[in-house]
């Protein structure tokens, strides 16, 4: 070795070395305030397919109790528990955590970045879904679960006589885990767009990204309806506010409507995910770049689209006019066509290749079988008159299963076999997958497609046991011995993930000749993902660019040092994928816990109707989140610019568009407006099908609203001011601008409140004004929440740590009053303005 390559391979030895330090997971205690992608992916991941094993065993024990008729195994009471808790547990606490879990462990790796922008995120949304998920599943062991159905429809589900506290552990429980979910969907949404490889076009994207892009932007827009829902719900359980007692002006229909408006996109974030999986194990078993890459990445977006103009095909027998069910229908039937076109895609990517034959190609096989049955009984239950027949009987039931356990979990074991060796660096046993999957395949269709036939038979779901001498007793024989059947199968793959390895040996690099960035991993891999962060020319780089697995280990590309000991990773471009930022992520913190763990006690107490108890562990979380703000964000770096490999020179900080903070407020903020439009389709939705709706109450008047608008209006005008100071250099008119918006921004909240308040609108008396007050409280709520920002901002300035030079708190607390100003309008319009025009 001549003198330059001892030298070369000294400095490279040195670099891993500082890398390895910076990027070090913690140990021993500390070792769950870890925030790496690889490590927080993992715990999600165990952590859902536990609940998904709990729900398996719930599922047994009604398929137990049906396997015979007049059976006595479960009692009613029990067995509405545990079917409630089955599919709450399978559809909240496994299909989309699963989506989330895999996306936060492998998209950074695919994206050739070192971790997600905002690693803190991560860990907070994983805690808040372990610890909501272990409140909502542990009710069951006091018999206290809820029993009203994973759908909670009213009037059962409202009245809390009947139900008891299950329906409120269901309602917080679950609100609780929507924001594990929404942080995941902001912390990818803005992965895939900020942190592609300098070089990776956002048409070179692997397509894996552009699903989680789907995917999360679709829980962006999904969750919210139901977060308003559950608002709804639980105001009128804890207060009498009578949102679906139609006695009093309301309507239990709101509650369905809102809840199918998540729920049925909810089935294609859970199918999209999963096609994502096959979208990357496809081209690596064919060995050949996939066939029509834009038109599979047009109909992923096309099926977002279409998932939300179908919700109404749960109602059709709700009495809705004939003009409604014929879209509706028509919208059911037309989704089949972009479903359609990615099986297609994936058809022609192997008939081009060289099929190369596997247990994660089983998988996807057997995934393909299963999921075209399901959808072909999806467009007969799209059909009005058929789903009149069938609505509420077993045929439902068996597409359902059809439609998520071969869209979902067929590709979910697909895609842990195929990425096993990315998280442990080891490959899985292919003798217990390919048995695990015969015993799968089988065992489910036993299971399931008989259920098709007793629905037809006349079945009806929902029902603990039937009567000897209907004709169901052989079909649900036959379905509980195949659930077992099935359910051995899914053992015996869990145990080959979960048996004991350390004899093995560690995987060869790049084991199954992949072509994208995901193989460049090590192995076993290390915790700052990829060695340096590489120049993509290509969608399968790996295929196409010569000597790029060589030249990322050498450290040829960017960051492949970490002199300063801080972990890093590039900022680029949304569309070209230009580098504009090196981004320092913050490190283990348990700051996360703390916050995860007291927001959970807001919702947890809040069950119980503890006020004082949910007060207080309010106020710690707002504490928390403060203190991870100030000390994790917007950090001053000691130099404007670092050197980060091949002559470029990059800022360490940045602030407005080009910042990943920036994107984060923006994303969070069109939830949050989803959640507001869905509380005024509340409203709307009163005033048409009720006649006299709003003359049924006194309403908040004009005055206040107008005032309202124009105090909020003055707010933003003031943070405009303030954001204009501060570019002058002004810190002076800056505190003055931002200490008089604080105080109209309170004014504005209090003005909101004053109009039903003074014109004495008992919410509890009529829906109208229980509409009126939510949303009028969802407004100062939310005044109030900016008030919080602005004085951070002048808390910031005040230290030196808002400047001229480093402004991104106060540009972000200006975004959020720009989505602010919009909502007091609309809202304020709503309620103070539209009774006028009647």
């Amino acid at each position: 070795m001549s003198a330059a390559d001892m030298h070369e391979d000294n400095t490279r030895k040195a670099q891993e070395e500082r890398l390895r330090a910076a990027w070090m997971a913690p140990r021993g205690w500390r070792y769950f305030t870890a925030v790496n992608n690889t490590r927080v992916g993992l715990w999600y991941i165990v952590t859902a397919f536990t609940f998904m094993l709990f729900a398996g065993v719930l599922a047994l024990l009604m398929r137990v109790q049906l396997a015979v008729p007049n059976n006595s195994f479960l009692s009613a009471d029990f067995f509405n528990q545990t079917f409630t808790l089955h599919g709450t547990v399978m559809m909240f606490l496994f299909a989309v955590p699963i989506f989330e879990a895999v996306a936060i462990t492998v998209l950074p790796q695919m994206l050739g970045a070192r971790d997600l922008p905002f690693p803190r995120l991560s860990a907070f949304g994983y805690w808040s879904f372990a610890l909501g998920g272990v409140f909502v599943c542990g009710s069951i062991f006091f018999g206290a679960a809820p029993d009203t159905g994973w759908f909670m429809y009213p009037p059962l589900a409202t009245d809390p006589e009947y139900s008891g506290i299950g329906a409120d552990i269901w309602l917080l429980g679950l609100s609780f885990i929507e924001v594990a979910s929404i942080a995941a969907a902001v912390e990818l949404i803005v992965g895939f767009l900020k942190c592609r490889p300098p070089g990776m076009r956002i048409n070179l994207t692997p397509l894996y990204g552009w699903y989680v892009l789907v995917v999360a932007g679709m829980i962006l827009f999904a969750f919210p309806p139901l977060i308003a829902g559950d608002i709804l719900f639980e105001l009128e359980r804890m207060f009498d506010w009578p949102f679906f007692d139609p006695e009093r002006g309301g309507d239990p229909l709101l509650w369905q409507h809102l809840f199918w408006i998540f729920g049925h996109p909810e089935v294609y974030i859970i199918f999209l995910p999963a096609i994502a999986l096959l979208a990357m194990i496809v081209p690596t078993f064919a060995q050949h770049p996939i066939v029509g890459y834009s038109w599979i990445v047009l109909a992923a977006v096309g099926t977002g689209f279409l998932s939300f103009g179908l919700w109404v095909h749960h109602m059709f027998t709700t009495g809705l006019p004939s003009i409604s069910l014929g879209f509706f229908s028509a919208a059911s039937e037309a989704v089949a066509i972009p479903t359609g076109v990615q099986i297609f895609v994936f058809l022609a990517t192997l008939l081009a290749g060289r099929v190369v034959f596997s247990v994660p190609m089983l998988f996807a096989a057997g995934a393909l079988a299963i999921f075209v049955i399901g959808g072909l009984t999806g467009v007969m239950v799209a059909l009005a008159p058929f789903d009149w027949q069938a609505h509420d009987t077993y045929f439902v039931v068996a597409h359902l299963h059809y439609t998520l356990i071969g869209g979902m979990l067929f590709p979910t074991f697909a895609g842990l076999y195929y990425f096993y060796p990315v998280m442990r660096g080891r490959m899985l046993s292919a003798r217990l997958g390919k048995t695990g999957f015969w015993l799968m395949f089988v065992g489910f269709n036993v299971a399931f497609f008989p259920m098709h036939i007793a629905g037809l038979r006349g079945m009806p779901r929902r029902v603990f046991t039937y009567p000897d001498e209907i004709g169901f007793n052989v079909l649900n024989l036959v379905s509980t011995i195949g659930a077992f059947v099935f359910a051995s199968g899914v053992l015996v793959v869990i145990w080959a993930i979960a048996r004991p390895k350390r004899n093995e040996p560690y995987a060869g690099r790049n084991p199954w000749n992949a072509g994208t960035l995901e193989w460049l991993i090590e192995m076993p891999g290390e915790d700052w993902g990829v060695r340096s962060v590489p120049i993509i020319e290509s969608r399968y780089p790996l295929w196409d660019q010569k000597n790029l697995m060589r030249d990322v280990d050498a450290g040829r590309f960017y960051l492949a040092d970490a002199a300063e000991g801080r972990r890093e990773t590039l900022v680029t471009s949304v569309l070209d994928g230009d580098p504009v930022q090196c981004l320092r992520l913050p490190g283990p913190a348990y700051v996360t816990i703390l916050a995860a763990f007291s927001l959970g006690g807001v919702f947890i107490f809040l069950t119980y109707h503890w006020w004082i108890a949910a007060l207080v562990s309010g106020a710690i979380c707002a504490v928390c989140i403060l203190y991870w703000l100030w000390t994790g964000t917007a950090e001053i770096p000691e130099k404007r610019e670092k050197n980060v490999g091949l002559g470029l020179t990059l800022p360490l900080y940045v602030s407005g568009p080009r910042s990943v903070g920036w994107w984060a407020m923006f994303i969070t903020m069109v939830g949050d407006g989803t959640a507001l439009a869905s509380l005024i389709f509340g409203y709307f939705f009163y005033w048409t099908v009720h006649r006299g709706f709003i003359a049924a109450a006194a309403g908040p008047g004009a005055f206040w609203p107008i005032v309202g608008i124009a105090l909020f209006a003055a707010t933003w005008g003031a943070m405009l001011g303030a954001l204009a100071a501060n570019t002058r250099g002004s810190a002076s008119g800056q505190r003055l601008l931002l200490i008089l918006s604080l105080l109209m921004a309170v004014l504005g909240s209090l003005a909101g409140l004053a109009g039903p308040w003074t014109h004495a609108m008992t919410p509890s008396s009529h829906a109208y004004p229980a509409i009126v007050w939510t949303l009028v409280i969802w407004v100062a709520v939310h005044g109030a929440v900016g008030a919080v920002m602005q004085g951070y901002c002048l808390a910031r300035s005040l230290a030196g740590r808002l400047t001229r030079d480093h402004d991104i708190d106060l540009r972000n607390v200006v975004l959020y009053w720009h989505f602010m100003l919009v909502s007091a309008v609309l809202t304020f319009v709503v309620v103070g303005l539209f009774p006028l025009a009647l």
